[in-house]
């Protein structure tokens, strides 16, 4: 595809594309997230105990997938484009719900989850579109914009899950199919390629591995100790992803359009920030402070929802945790401002790399631990355990942080 006449408007163009690639993939996740243990349950006959192990199983295995495709891509796309490698990520996507809605046994729901961690790795090349047509200055507000956009897909998608979910465990499934479907014809017919032939360098192979793709953050003496605070947050953040459900089923006996209400809610409270005051806040604040904030209260987000006794108090904090949110865009700018234009692509990569091998720890462990303070024969039985465990991961990377401001006092 051609670059429109006016570079202002191509940037425009092609920002617009990449959220919304992103934010149709995000309602296509959020649609099955509050089916899945019940799923996993009837599948393999088994209690709730049992399926957020397996559920813990299946995730790593996709963040095991992710970690080793993320980096590629990452890598691929600064030789030879987002595009294309954009829309083979979008459509793979629907041949994995298409999998998983069919799915006779647990054996195949693994096989979704690993092609899922192939395609997932498009939130790689949609963030390398993002810093090719941002400036140093406009990249936290760009990656702000990128949350907001997966936030705003996560108030639809569990929403819009949970009610279909009432209809069947499947069909889900069958609207993220569809769904996937659609956004893949979108990328086709209207995204623009943002990264010119004359900016593109030579593939790396040692940037493109799993483990080489770590060098990205040799290059700058900044980088490395933003991305081991990143490494924490991702860390804690993955008892989310890992028990939410299984935790408000065990805990307050929800339905799964209460699992989609809530989803919503931390949805559209998340992407509201984020895509409205990440610009402001960093302009006032700084993504150093900023950040800081929100691991502050993602710290003691996990602790409240360890302690809360009701469904109404959980809505709240759900308002409150949103802050959390500005986490992750803050750091990512603060390590693409010491890294130069051609890197971008393979810092996100790496960035990805480190997300998934984080969630791939955090959600195994905070399963298994679910899990173990689930089991009838456990002398302390809690739900709340793993919310503990990852409050104080969180506070480790608030600390992690504060003291670096502390070695780096001229930082922003």
């Amino acid at each position: 595809m051609h670059r429109m006449s006016s570079p202002e408007g191509f940037r425009r163009r092609a920002t617009l594309f990449a959220l919304m690639i992103a934010f149709l993939d995000s309602i296509g996740v959020g649609l099955i997230i509050p089916v899945v243990p019940r799923l996993i349950e009837e599948i393999g006959h088994i209690g709730l105990g049992d399926a957020a192990r397996i559920g813990g199983l299946l995730f790593a295995l996709y963040s095991i997938v992710l970690f080793l495709s993320a980096p590629l891509l990452g890598a691929l796309s600064d030789r030879v484009g987002r595009r294309p490698l954009l829309l083979i990520a979008v459509g793979g996507l629907a041949i994995d719900y298409l999998l998983q809605a069919w799915a006779p046994t647990l054996a195949w729901l693994f096989l979704g989850r690993l092609i899922a961690g192939l395609c997932g790795a498009s939130i790689v090349v949609a963030n390398a579109c993002l810093a090719d047509v941002s400036t140093a200055e406009t990249r936290a507000r760009s990656f702000g914009y990128m949350s907001a956009a997966f936030g705003l897909g996560f108030v639809l998608g569990p929403a819009i899950g949970g009610i279909l979910g009432d209809l069947g465990t499947r069909v889900p499934f069958w609207a993220a199919a569809g769904l996937a479907g659609v956004n893949f014809l979108f990328a086709l017919a209207f995204l623009p390629e943002p990264l010119p032939v004359a900016a593109r360098r030579r593939f790396q192979w040692r940037e493109a591995n799993p483990f080489g793709v770590f060098r990205i953050f040799l290059r700058s003496p900044g980088v490395l100790p933003l991305a081991g605070i990143l490494a924490l947050y991702f860390l804690g953040s993955s008892v989310y992803v890992g028990i939410w459900a299984f935790w408000g089923f065990a805990k307050f006996d929800w339905s799964g359009t209460q699992v989609g209400l809530s989803l919503a809610m931390a949805g559209l409270t998340m992407a509201l920030l984020q895509g409205l005051g990440t610009g402001p806040a960093v302009a006032r604040w700084g993504e150093r402070r900023l950040a800081l904030a929100g691991l502050a209260v993602a710290a003691l987000s996990c602790l409240a929802f360890g302690l809360v006794t009701s469904t109404a108090l959980v809505f709240v904090l759900l308002c409150l945790h949103a802050i959390e949110g500005f986490v992750h865009p803050s750091i990512a700018a603060l390590m693409s401002k010491d890294l130069p234009a051609d890197s971008q692509g393979s810092l996100q990569g790496g960035i990805a790399a480190i997300q998934s091998l984080s969630a791939l720890i955090g959600t195994l462990v905070f399963t298994q631990v679910f899990s173990a303070f689930m089991a009838p024969g456990a002398r302390i039985q809690s739900p709340d355990v793993a919310f503990f465990l990852a409050g104080g991961v969180l506070a480790l990377a608030f600390l992690g942080l504060a003291l670096q401001r502390k070695r780096r006092p001229g930082s922003s």
